[in-house]
Protein backbone atom coordinates (compact mmCIF):
# COMPACT_ATOMS: atom_id res chain seq x y z
CA UNK A 1 0.00 0.00 0.00
CA UNK A 2 1.21 3.39 -0.71
CA UNK A 3 0.14 7.47 0.05
CA UNK A 4 0.80 10.06 -1.72
CA UNK A 5 0.48 13.81 -1.17
CA UNK A 6 2.07 16.49 -4.26
CA UNK A 7 5.26 16.31 -2.70
CA UNK A 8 6.44 13.16 -1.32
CA UNK A 9 5.03 8.89 -1.44
CA UNK A 10 4.70 6.69 1.46
CA UNK A 11 5.79 2.91 0.88
CA UNK A 12 6.68 0.11 1.93
CA UNK A 13 10.95 -0.19 1.45
CA UNK A 14 12.68 -2.22 -0.89
CA UNK A 15 16.16 -3.73 -1.13
CA UNK A 16 17.41 -0.72 -3.30
CA UNK A 17 16.69 1.14 -0.31
CA UNK A 18 18.17 -0.56 2.12
CA UNK A 19 21.76 0.99 1.77
CA UNK A 20 20.46 4.40 2.07
CA UNK A 21 18.31 3.60 4.79
CA UNK A 22 20.98 2.22 6.92
CA UNK A 23 23.27 5.50 5.78
CA UNK A 24 20.24 7.56 7.14
CA UNK A 25 19.91 6.01 10.10
CA UNK A 26 23.42 5.68 11.26
CA UNK A 27 24.27 9.31 10.32
CA UNK A 28 21.70 10.01 12.82
CA UNK A 29 23.03 7.90 15.37
CA UNK A 30 26.13 9.26 14.88
CA UNK A 31 24.95 13.09 15.99
CA UNK A 32 23.41 11.30 19.05
CA UNK A 33 19.92 11.55 17.91
CA UNK A 34 19.08 7.70 17.80
CA UNK A 35 20.36 4.85 18.24
CA UNK A 36 22.63 2.55 15.35
CA UNK A 37 21.06 0.03 12.97
CA UNK A 38 23.77 -3.00 11.55
CA UNK A 39 22.91 -3.50 8.01
CA UNK A 40 22.08 -7.11 8.62
CA UNK A 41 19.71 -6.05 11.30
CA UNK A 42 17.64 -3.57 8.10
CA UNK A 43 18.08 -6.38 6.05
CA UNK A 44 16.41 -9.15 7.98
CA UNK A 45 13.49 -6.25 8.86
CA UNK A 46 13.08 -5.10 5.60
CA UNK A 47 9.11 -6.00 6.15
CA UNK A 48 9.23 -3.76 8.87
CA UNK A 49 9.90 -0.24 6.92
CA UNK A 50 8.25 2.49 5.16
CA UNK A 51 10.30 5.07 3.28
CA UNK A 52 9.37 8.77 2.18
CA UNK A 53 9.89 9.03 -1.34
CA UNK A 54 10.41 12.32 -3.08
CA UNK A 55 11.56 12.21 -6.98
CA UNK A 56 12.23 8.31 -6.84
CA UNK A 57 14.82 8.34 -4.14
CA UNK A 58 13.73 7.70 -0.51
CA UNK A 59 14.56 10.39 1.67
CA UNK A 60 13.02 9.09 5.16
CA UNK A 61 12.50 5.86 6.98
CA UNK A 62 10.89 4.36 9.99
CA UNK A 63 9.77 0.93 11.30
CA UNK A 64 6.72 -0.72 12.70
CA UNK A 65 8.17 -4.19 14.70
CA UNK A 66 6.04 -6.11 16.27
CA UNK A 67 6.60 -7.34 19.51
CA UNK A 68 3.55 -9.61 20.41
CA UNK A 69 0.04 -10.10 20.01
CA UNK A 70 -0.77 -6.41 20.97
CA UNK A 71 2.35 -4.66 21.19
CA UNK A 72 4.35 -3.07 18.45
CA UNK A 73 7.17 -0.58 18.28
CA UNK A 74 7.87 2.62 15.94
CA UNK A 75 11.56 2.15 15.20
CA UNK A 76 14.04 3.84 13.05
CA UNK A 77 12.70 7.44 12.36
CA UNK A 78 14.96 9.03 10.44
CA UNK A 79 14.33 12.06 7.68
CA UNK A 80 17.09 13.26 5.80
CA UNK A 81 18.64 16.84 7.50
CA UNK A 82 17.05 19.35 4.69
CA UNK A 83 13.75 17.87 4.51
CA UNK A 84 12.91 17.86 8.19
CA UNK A 85 9.79 20.13 9.54
CA UNK A 86 7.94 18.94 6.44
CA UNK A 87 6.01 16.58 8.06
CA UNK A 88 7.51 13.34 6.11
CA UNK A 89 8.07 11.71 9.70
CA UNK A 90 4.70 12.13 11.08
CA UNK A 91 3.84 11.03 8.12
CA UNK A 92 5.82 7.96 8.02
CA UNK A 93 4.46 7.03 12.10
CA UNK A 94 0.99 7.49 10.96
CA UNK A 95 1.20 5.10 8.45
CA UNK A 96 2.95 2.86 10.71
CA UNK A 97 0.09 3.51 13.27
CA UNK A 98 -2.33 3.10 10.47
CA UNK A 99 -0.44 -0.30 10.28
CA UNK A 100 -0.86 -1.46 13.52
CA UNK A 101 -4.12 -0.91 13.18
CA UNK A 102 -4.85 -3.01 10.58
CA UNK A 103 -2.76 -5.81 12.23
CA UNK A 104 -4.61 -5.34 15.39
CA UNK A 105 -2.40 -4.26 17.45
CA UNK A 106 -4.12 -2.70 20.69
CA UNK A 107 -0.42 -0.52 21.70
CA UNK A 108 2.62 0.66 20.17
CA UNK A 109 5.59 2.59 22.07
CA UNK A 110 8.89 4.19 21.08
CA UNK A 111 11.62 4.91 22.73
CA UNK A 112 13.32 8.03 21.86
CA UNK A 113 15.51 11.45 22.57
CA UNK A 114 13.03 13.12 20.97
CA UNK A 115 9.83 12.47 22.82
CA UNK A 116 7.82 16.13 21.69
CA UNK A 117 7.99 15.06 18.21
CA UNK A 118 5.87 11.75 19.60
CA UNK A 119 3.72 13.49 21.33
CA UNK A 120 2.48 15.63 18.43
CA UNK A 121 1.55 12.12 17.01
CA UNK A 122 -0.72 11.29 19.83
CA UNK A 123 2.20 9.03 21.92
CA UNK A 124 2.17 9.79 25.53
CA UNK A 125 5.08 9.58 28.36
CA UNK A 126 5.20 6.46 29.63
CA UNK A 127 8.19 5.09 32.49
CA UNK A 128 9.70 2.47 30.93
CA UNK A 129 9.02 -0.24 33.75
CA UNK A 130 5.38 -0.23 31.98
CA UNK A 131 6.92 -1.80 29.03
CA UNK A 132 6.65 -5.79 29.16
CA UNK A 133 9.76 -7.41 29.83
CA UNK A 134 9.86 -8.76 26.63
CA UNK A 135 11.13 -5.26 25.41
CA UNK A 136 14.24 -5.40 27.68
CA UNK A 137 15.27 -8.15 25.55
CA UNK A 138 16.57 -6.17 22.63
CA UNK A 139 17.87 -3.65 25.25
CA UNK A 140 20.79 -5.87 26.70
CA UNK A 141 22.73 -5.55 23.67
CA UNK A 142 22.06 -1.69 23.32
CA UNK A 143 25.07 0.52 23.70
CA UNK A 144 23.61 2.81 26.02
CA UNK A 145 22.16 -0.56 28.36
CA UNK A 146 22.03 0.04 31.63
CA UNK A 147 22.41 3.71 30.98
CA UNK A 148 19.55 4.51 28.87
CA UNK A 149 18.61 8.07 28.38
CA UNK A 150 15.65 7.44 25.76
CA UNK A 151 12.10 8.26 27.02
CA UNK A 152 9.44 5.84 27.03
CA UNK A 153 5.41 6.88 24.91
CA UNK A 154 2.80 4.43 23.93
CA UNK A 155 0.20 5.43 21.79
CA UNK A 156 -3.48 3.34 22.83
CA UNK A 157 -4.84 2.04 19.37
CA UNK A 158 -8.48 2.26 18.97
CA UNK A 159 -10.92 -0.32 21.20
CA UNK A 160 -12.19 -1.80 18.00
CA UNK A 161 -9.01 -2.50 16.74
CA UNK A 162 -8.25 -4.01 20.27
CA UNK A 163 -11.16 -5.91 20.62
CA UNK A 164 -10.97 -7.53 16.89
CA UNK A 165 -7.55 -8.70 17.85
CA UNK A 166 -8.62 -10.18 21.04
CA UNK A 167 -11.57 -11.46 19.42
CA UNK A 168 -8.93 -13.63 16.97
CA UNK A 169 -6.63 -14.23 19.84
CA UNK A 170 -8.85 -15.96 22.42
CA UNK A 171 -11.73 -17.67 20.26
CA UNK A 172 -14.41 -19.13 22.33
CA UNK A 173 -13.64 -17.33 25.56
Amino acid sequence: MTEANRDWLIRKARIQDVVLMHRLINELADQGDMLPRALSDIYENLRDYYVAEIEERAVACCALHICWEDLGEVRSLAVVGTLRRRGLGRALVNRCLAEARELGLARVFTLTLKPDFFERTGFRRVDVSHLPRKVWGECFHCPKFPNCDEVALLHELTPAAHSAGAAHAAPGR
